[in-house]
C-alpha cells in the first residue's frame, strides 16, 4: 500500500469516527446544559485543567513517545522491538497513573478550595481520578497502533468511549429520576469513568490479554534499553505537557475570577465560563475532527520520512497539509459567521453562546492548521520547539485573561485567543521552512 493511500485511509477512518464522536458529543453537551444548567456545566468544566495535568503527567507524553518510537522501529523492520516498547510504556504509564490517582483523591479537598476555588469540585475530582489508570492503558495501546498507522482500533476505541459515556450518564439520570434522587453533575463524571473503563477493556481485548500481560516479567528483565529509549523521548514531552497544562489551568481558573472583576456575580461568571467551554468552543472544534485525524497520521508518517531522509517528499506533504487545513478553516469561519447566532439561540438556547461563536469563528483557519503543524514538528523529534511555540501562544492567551477581561469582559479573552492562534501558525510555518531549507542545503 502506498504512503499516500495509507495516510488517506487512516485519515478517513479517524475522521469518520471523530465526526461521529463529536456529533454524539454535540447533543450530549446540549443534554448537559438543559439538564444540569449552565452553572453546573461550568463546574464540570472547571475540573478538567486538573484532570488534564494528571493525564499529562502519567500518559500523554508516553503515548506520543510510543507512537514515534514504534513508527521508527517499523520503518527499520524491527517489529519485535516495537511491541517491547509498548510493554515498557504500559508498565510505566499504569504505575504513574495509579500513584497520581491516589494523590488526587487524598488532596481533592485542598485542590477544590485553594486551586479551583469551589469546594463543590471535590467529589468530581475524586470520581474522575478513577479514570486515570484506564486512560493510560487505552492511550498507550492506541499510541502503538497509531505508530503502525493502523487506525481502526484507536478509532473504534474513541467511538466506544463516547457512546458508553453518553449512554451511562443518560441511564444514571433516568434511574435517579425514577427514584426521585437529586440530579447532579457528578453523573457526567461517572459516565466519563465508565467510558474509559470500557474503552480500555476493548483495547486490551484487541491486543489480546495474553499478549500484553504475560510479558511483564520479560519486560522487566530484558528491556532496560527500551525503557531508556522511551524515557529519553517521553520525559521532555511529559515535562512540556505538564508545564503547558499548568499554564492552561492558570488560564481556566483565572477566567471566572477576572469576569467577577469585570462586574459579573460568581454564579454569572461560572455560567459564562460554562457556555464558553461547554458550548461555544466544542462547536468551533467540531470540524477539527478532520485536522486532528490528519495530525494523528502525520506524526508517524513524518517520522518514517525523516528516517528515510526523503526531505523533498516531506516538503510537498507539508505544503499540501497547510493548504488543505487553512482552506477548511476559512470555510468554517464563514459558516460560523453566518450561522453562529442560530446555533447558539436555537440549539443551545443561549444568546451568549451565539455571541461567542461569532467572535471565535475568526480563529478557525489558524486553529485547524496549528494541530497539524505541531504534529509535524513533533514527528521530526523537535518537541522542545513545539513546546516553546505552544507556550508563547498560551502566554498570549493568559495576558488576554489577566489584562483584558477586567477591561472589556470575555471579548478580551476571545481576541487574545485569536492572537495566540495566529502567533502559533506564523512561528510554526517559519520554523518548518527554516528546518527544511537547512536539510536541503545539507544534502
Amino acid at each position: 500500500m502506498s504512503e499516500k493511500h495509507t495516510i488517506l485511509k487512516g485519515t478517513f477512518i479517524l475522521t469518520v469516527t471523530g465526526f461521529l464522536s463529536r456529533f454524539i458529543g454535540f447533543f450530549y453537551r446540549m443534554f448537559l446544559s438543559h439538564t444540569f444548567g449552565e452553572e453546573s456545566v461550568g463546574l464540570y468544566q472547571l475540573i478538567f485543567p486538573i484532570y488534564a495535568l494528571c493525564f499529562s503527567l502519567t500518559t500523554a507524553g508516553i503515548e506520543v513517545a510510543i507512537s514515534r518510537c514504534v513508527a521508527s522501529k517499523i520503518a527499520l523492520a524491527k517489529q519485535k522491538e516495537a511491541r517491547q516498547l509498548l510493554y515498557v510504556g504500559l508498565l510505566l504509564s499504569i504505575a504513574l497513573s495509579t500513584v497520581t490517582a491516589a494523590i488526587l483523591q487524598v488532596n481533592a479537598s485542598a485542590f477544590s478550595i485553594y486551586i479551583l476555588g469551589d469546594i463543590r469540585c471535590e467529589p468530581l475530582l475524586i470520581a474522575i481520578s478513577y479514570s486515570l489508570p484506564f486512560a493510560s492503558v487505552h492511550s498507550c495501546i492506541c499510541g502503538y497502533y497509531l505508530g503502525r498507522k493502523q487506525t481502526k482500533i484507536p478509532a473504534l476505541a474513541q467511538l466506544i468511549e463516547q457512546i458508553v459515556r453518553v449512554s451511562s450518564v443518560y441511564i444514571i439520570y433516568m434511574i435517579a429520576l425514577k427514584k426521585e434522587q437529586p440530579i447532579t453533575i457528578l453523573f457526567a463524571v461517572i459516565g466519563l469513568v465508565i467510558g474509559e473503563i470500557v474503552s480500555s477493556l476493548f483495547c486490551i481485548q484487541c491486543f489480546t490479554y495474553r499478549k500484553v500481560f504475560t510479558r511483564i516479567h520479560f519486560v522487566l528483565k530484558n528491556n532496560f534499553s527500551h525503557l531508556k529509549e522511551l524515557l529519553k523521548l517521553s520525559a521532555p514531552l511529559t515535562a512540556n505537557r505538564i508545564l503547558l497544562n499548568l499554564l492552561q489551568s492558570i488560564e481556566a481558573i483565572s477566567i471566572p475570577i477576572r469576569l467577577q472583576q469585570y462586574g459579573y456575580t460568581s454564579s454569572d461568571a461560572l455560567s459564562a465560563y460554562g457556555v464558553l467551554t461547554g458550548m461555544a468552543l466544542p462547536c468551533i472544534l467540531f470540524p477539527s475532527a478532520v485536522t486532528n485525524s490528519v495530525s494523528t497520521m502525520l506524526l508517524p508518517t513524518v517520522t518514517e520520512i525523516q528516517t528515510s531522509n526523503k526531505w523533498e517528499q516531506l516538503k510537498k506533504l507539508i505544503q499540501k497539509v497547510i493548504l488543505y487545513c487553512f482552506s477548511l478553516g476559512f470555510f468554517c469561519c464563514i459558516l460560523f459567521l453566518l450561522f453562529g447566532n442560530w446555533i447558539g439561540t436555537i440549539l443551545f438556547h443561549s444568546q451568549l453562546a451565539g455571541d461567542f461563536l461569532l467572535t471565535l469563528s475568526w480563529i478557525c483557519p489558524f486553529l485547524y492548521m496549528n494541530s497539524t503543524l505541531i504534529s509535524i514538528i513533533n514527528g521530526l523529534g523537535n518537541t522542545t520547539t513545539s513546546f516553546l511555540i505552544n507556550t508563547l501562544g498560551l502566554f498570549i492567551r493568559i495576558i488576554g485573561v489577566i489584562v483584558f477581561i477586567p477591561q472589556i469582559g470575555m471579548n478580551g479573552y476571545l481576541w487574545g485567543l485569536l492572537a495566540s492562534q495566529l502567533s502559533v501558525s506564523v512561528l510554526s510555518i517559519l520554523y518548518l521552512s527554516c528546518h527544511l531549507k537547512k536539510r536541503e542545503f545539507a544534502t
